[in-house]
């Protein structure tokens, strides 16, 4: 292994070579319904970016019209990055059934409440947890927000579909938050479509999602438990406190690297919950109210510290002390913090193009609302720092594409994959209305305001993507048969 910045495996885990070649003869099968036939199967990649909700939403319509068009079982790999990865997982939770997942996506927009009280629930189970961090928070009082959908479905539910090769083998990007300063240095900067783009802005938005809970709680306690006096004293009162002291101003100090030092905030949240828990011990407690509240005073304050040390993706670190490892980044740390993999490139690229998985092809959806072609230069820049083939394209070029976009591009080079990138807002499906669909569909647009009659035209657009660069996407993955095997390849049409 080498640096900590980025880490080339020499080869593929013994799971996922087994898993690849079970895909392979699905593949195969694929491609000839599709009438291209070949011995071995090229391997192609779908990608999909970040871009909250809109991406959730237009990877989902993606993902239904290649499957509807059946390319989607010529794909070996499908990996995304923050929004897209919302999708790629309900794919793998419904099996694969895009009908149900379509009329699923249509029950959960055709109403437009939340269950806050469920979603508070999961957020404090998880806080028990000895690893919660923001992710847990986010994934259950943000995303469950958005998508109008608790996030239920774990790695371990793929499991089946993906040993069995019936669906692609999936890839979900995610980046060291610990090596920071490795990957802003590198300038990668495909922020537009993550939701975690602007640390300050989100920062912010966990205090006001705070301070929304303890006022919600403390008004429904106060009126609808019995025992008012208890719930005033144990609860209430600490709940008031803590309002207060979010709320009120103060100075951010800068530690030595020039980022916000929120330590004031952590030894606050410490010392309330201590004095709060502590009167819980007094003669006139009530036991079956104390788990409860000992359990949300514990989730407020971790959630607090959490965000104030800004600790996201907190997992065990299974390199720790590992005697094989000479790099003492990886092997010194018990912890890892991962992050939306958006801060760094806002799409998966660098998960499918190591040389040791061998991918021929790859269709990039881009669902950024800005512009669409910074993940192809931030992917250009990464790709030229560590050496890794990548099609090049002039600034220029991109420039000039970037003004009036179309739906698909081809970029090819001397080595590597060839590429095909579909930006979402392109002059064939939107004409002059580019900018109108960006703005309907900002990425901070409020959940509250995704009804169904927005959500349909989002999904439509997505699929015509697919559906009218269908030929594009079969003549490169003819072309791509031809070019890795063309032994097999001649030998498969003589027989036609």
């Amino acid at each position: 292994m080498g640096s900590s910045e980025v880490s080339i495996i020499p080869g593929l885990q013994k799971e996922e070579k087994v898993a690849v070649e079970r895909r392979r003869l699905h593949v195969l099968k694929a491609l000839k319904k599709l009438h291209i036939e070949a011995d071995e199967a090229p391997v192609v990649a779908v990608l999909g970016s970040g871009g909250g909700l809109r991406a959730h939403i237009a990877c989902l319509g993606v993902l239904s019209e290649m499957k509807e068009q059946g390319l989607l079982d010529a794909v070996t790999y499908l990996a995304g990055v923050s929004g897209s990865t919302w999708a790629i997982s309900s794919l793998y939770t419904n099996d694969g059934d895009m009908e149900a997942l379509e009329a699923d996506l249509r029950h959960r927009f055709s109403r437009q409440e939340w269950d806050l009280a469920k979603s508070l629930q999961k957020t404090i189970q998880a806080a028990r947890s000895e690893n919660y961090s923001l992710t847990d928070f986010w994934a259950y009082m943000v995303i469950s927000k958005q998508t109008r959908e608790l996030p239920e479905s774990h790695l371990s539910n793929m499991k089946k579909p993906v040993e069995e090769g019936t669906l692609p083998y999936p890839i979900f990007a995610a980046i060291d938050n610990d090596l920071q300063p490795s990957w802003q240095e590198a300038k990668a900067q495909g922020l537009w479509g993550s939701a975690l783009g602007n640390a300050e802005v989100n920062r912010n938005y966990i205090f006001e999602c705070l301070n929304f809970i303890t006022i919600f709680l403390g008004d429904v306690w106060r009126r609808t438990v019995a025992n008012a006096k208890y719930i005033g004293r144990r609860i209430f009162a600490p709940l008031l406190r803590l309002q207060q002291s979010l709320q009120r101003e103060r100075p951010v100090l800068e530690d030595e690297g020039g980022e916000p030092n929120y330590n004031w905030l952590t030894e606050m949240l410490e010392n309330w919950t201590r004095t709060s828990l502590e009167k819980q011990e007094q003669p006139d407690e009530h036991p079956e109210s104390k788990g409860s509240v000992s359990d949300f005073l514990d989730f407020v304050r971790k959630t607090g510290i959490c965000a104030s040390k800004w600790e996201w993706g907190t997992t065990h670190n299974f390199l720790y002390k590992h005697g094989g490892i000479r790099d003492k980044t990886m092997s010194s740390r018990r912890h890892l913090h991962l992050v939306d993999a958006g801060l760094a490139i806002n799409t998966p690229f660098p998960l499918v193009l190591p040389p040791t998985r061998e991918v021929h092809l790859i269709l990039s959806f881009d669902f950024s609302a800005g512009d669409p072609f910074e993940t192809i230069r931030a992917t250009t820049d990464y790709c030229r720092r560590h050496k890794i083939p990548f099609p090049h394209v002039e600034e220029a070029k991109l420039d000039l594409w970037s003004k009036a976009p179309a739906s698909c591009y081809i970029l090819k080079g001397e080595t590597g994959p060839v590429v095909m990138h579909f930006p979402l807002f392109n002059t064939d499906a939107c004409g002059d209305d580019i900018e109108a669909w960006s703005d309907t569909y900002d990425t901070f647009k409020l959940a509250d305001t995704y009804t169904l009659d927005v959500v349909r035209p989002l999904l439509a657009l997505a699929k015509m993507n697919v559906r009218e660069n269908k030929k594009k996407i079969l003549r490169e993955m003819r072309n791509a048969a031809m070019l890795y095997y063309p032994k097999h390849y001649a030998q498969s049409c003589s027989l036609v």
